[in-house]
C-alpha cells in the first residue's frame, strides 16, 4: 500500500505541475491583438461624385499606421492604373496622396495599411467621375 500511495501523490504533483505550466503560459503570454486599421472619414467618400480634374485623396484610420509601408492606388474605369502622388505628413492615423482623374464613371481607390502593431489591412473606397471637369 505505501507504494500505490508514493506513486499516486508522485501522479497527482506531476499533473499538478502540468497545469500551473499551462496556466503561467497562458497568464504571461501577449494578449492576441485584435486591432484592424479601419478607415473612419475618406477623402473621396465611398459612392461620391466627384468632378474630373485634381483629385485630393486623404483616408484616416482608427488607429497609428505606419506610413513608409502603406499604399495608396488608383483604378480607372477602363481598368488601367493612375498614378497617386504621396503627399507628406498627413499625420500618424492617416494617407494622402493627389492623382488626377481623367474620365468619367466608377473608380476605385485601393489601400493597404500596417497598422503599428503589425496587422496588415486592405480595402477600397469606390467613387464617382462625372464629366465636368473642375472649374480651376
Amino acid at each position: 500500500m505505501p507504494q500505490f500511495r508514493a506513486r499516486r501523490t508522485r501522479q497527482v504533483l506531476r499533473a499538478m505541475r502540468g497545469s500551473l505550466a499551462v496556466v503561467a503560459i497562458a497568464a504571461f503570454a501577449p494578449a492576441a491583438a485584435s486591432a484592424h486599421a479601419i478607415v473612419v472619414q475618406a477623402r473621396p467618400a465611398m459612392n461620391a461624385t466627384v468632378p474630373q480634374g485634381d483629385l485630393d485623396i486623404k483616408l484616416d484610420f482608427n488607429s497609428r499606421i505606419d506610413a513608409r509601408r502603406s499604399r495608396l492606388s488608383l483604378i480607372g474605369p477602363d481598368g488601367s492604373p493612375a498614378p497617386v502622388a504621396s503627399v507628406g505628413d498627413a499625420g500618424p492615423n492617416a494617407l494622402a496622396g493627389r492623382a488626377r482623374a481623367t474620365m468619367a464613371g466608377q473608380w476605385k481607390l485601393r489601400w493597404q495599411v500596417l497598422s503599428l502593431d503589425g496587422h496588415v489591412t486592405r480595402g477600397e473606397v469606390s467613387f464617382s467621375v462625372g464629366n465636368k471637369p473642375s472649374a480651376p
